[in-house]
């Protein structure tokens, strides 16, 4: 076994004992109503393990719908550290025996994108939720490259198009030093890029940048929505955006 192979197994070691010592007081708090407070303190241990070291620019506002670029499973591990967000993902993730319980623990909202009549209660899940912590949604919809942003897709907003005013709609924009090295895209296979991102010897630099908030005429309806935050995440990262396929 090579020394990168021993550095996946013992970070993996490290993954499993703070899940054996965090799971019983989670377990307690999750009893008392508060399921929300282990996680975000677990994912971020989990990210500091895997050797990413963040530098936090701005701050995310309270109950704020944080929309984001999309990189890497890193990103769901950094973003809950620093702002204890749950997230938006697709409901069939929640069949997943292990991923599915995981999400759950976090308050994970599972979504239908394709069952319109849904639409009304999945707002009223979204606001339901904001009331009483942050909640992320990645427009991009897949993980990008890092070499420019992928065309953030309004259909995925559509369960929050129609907010109330007092809830913040803020852009965060995850600028990694190295993201070619750190993205999981194309037919990589999950294992590969996990053991990729785990036997870095080097630590993985990011600077999270909470943006400001959407305002005015940029929340008039989902596609402003995205066209905005798109606009603002592309200008802190530096990034063109990638025409849409045909």
């Amino acid at each position: 076994m090579g020394w990168r192979w021993a550095l996946v197994y013992g970070r993996v070691a490290m993954w499993v004992l703070v899940f054996l010592l965090t799971l019983l007081p989670h377990l307690l708090f999750a009893l008392l109503g508060r399921r929300d407070i282990i996680p975000p303190l677990f994912l971020g241990m989990l990210a500091w393990i895997a050797g990413v070291r963040v530098r936090v620019v701005g701050r995310p506002m309270p109950h704020a719908l944080l929309l984001g670029n999309h990189l890497s499973w890193i990103d769901i591990l950094v973003l809950a550290g620093v702002s204890r967000t749950a997230f938006v993902a697709h409901a069939g993730l929640s069949d997943h025996p292990a991923l599915g319980w995981l999400c759950r623990q976090n308050e994970t909202l599972f979504i239908t994108r394709d069952q319109r009549g849904t639409v009304a209660a999945q707002v009223a899940q979204v606001v339901e939720r904001l009331g009483h912590r942050r909640l992320t949604i990645f427009p991009e919809a897949t993980t990008g490259d890092g070499t420019a942003l992928l065309p953030f897709r309004s259909s995925l907003l559509s369960a929050v198009e129609r907010l109330p005013h007092d809830i913040p709609v803020q852009p965060v924009a995850l600028d990694f030093e190295h993201a070619p090295e750190i993205a999981w895209v194309g037919d990589e296979p999950g294992m590969d890029n996990f053991r990729k991102i785990m036997g870095r010897t080097r630590p993985i630099l990011l600077t999270v940048r909470f943006l400001e908030p959407l305002s005015g005429e940029e929340l008039t309806n989902r596609k402003t929505m995205a066209a905005a935050a798109q606009a603002r995440i592309a200008t802190a990262l530096g990034l063109e955006i990638r025409a849409p396929l045909a």
